[in-house]
């Protein structure tokens, strides 16, 4: 693991290290394996949603499309 980290992360980043008293539960190795990004909280960004309108003008118009494309195939 100490090879691992000297070659794949310390040439990126010199000054990284392990807290060695930290095990991970599923192999009981030095460090934890794994992380979790939340996303949603860094990345997240509000957008109000469209009008009511607007929704119900666009369902109209995709409904219509379908309803021609049936009679194209009914047909």
């Amino acid at each position: 693991m100490v090879l691992l980290q000297r070659r794949e992360v310390q040439s990126h980043i010199p000054d990284a290290w392990i807290d060695a008293r930290k095990k991970d539960k599923t192999d009981d190795e030095i460090g934890i394996v794994g992380y979790e990004i939340p996303f949603n909280r860094h990345f997240y960004q509000y957008q109000p949603p469209r009008e009511l309108v607007d929704i119900d003008r666009n369902l109209d118009k995709v409904s219509g499309e379908i309803m021609e494309l049936l009679k194209q195939v009914h047909s």
